[in-house]
């Protein structure tokens, strides 16, 4: 003789009927609920990376920059042109780059930490000069 099983009377939460996704119908909703939340998270790292792209291309131009006024300082004895744009009348640059937003680098001669040296910066995306996200 064949012994008959009986059903188990222990019922788990998500075994009644349907479960709270379902009673509250969200069980259409959750593939947009989840294209929407990778669409958001494609849209973050695209801003940032955004972001530090502006960044190494605002350091790139810097060097270049650096190396103009590196050269004009060693032919006239230490001294700073008085503005970017001598560099590129007297030769030293062909075209004055700009940071990554469009916005002209400053150059501070004497420089605020060396004072016999120069400080060159670009503001950084907001644009405030001397702002936090300043690029040196």
């Amino acid at each position: 003789m064949a012994k008959r099983r009986r059903k188990s009377s222990i019922v788990l939460p998500w075994e009644r009927s349907g479960g709270l996704v379902r009673r509250l119908g969200l069980s259409r909703a959750r593939p947009f609920l989840l294209s929407l939340l990778v669409l958001a998270l494609l849209v973050l790292i695209g801003a940032r990376d955004r972001r530090k792209t502006g960044e190494r291309a605002t350091r790139a131009s810097l060097l270049v920059v650096r190396q103009g006024i590196d050269s004009f300082r060693a032919d006239n004895e230490g001294r700073c042109p008085s503005r970017l744009d001598d560099l590129v009348t007297k030769g030293y640059l062909a075209e004055l780059p700009n940071d990554a937003w469009g916005r002209p680098f400053r150059l501070t001669c004497p420089g605020r930490k060396d004072p016999s040296g120069y400080d060159l910066s670009s503001d950084g995306p907001d644009g405030e000069p001397g702002g936090l996200d300043r690029i040196e």
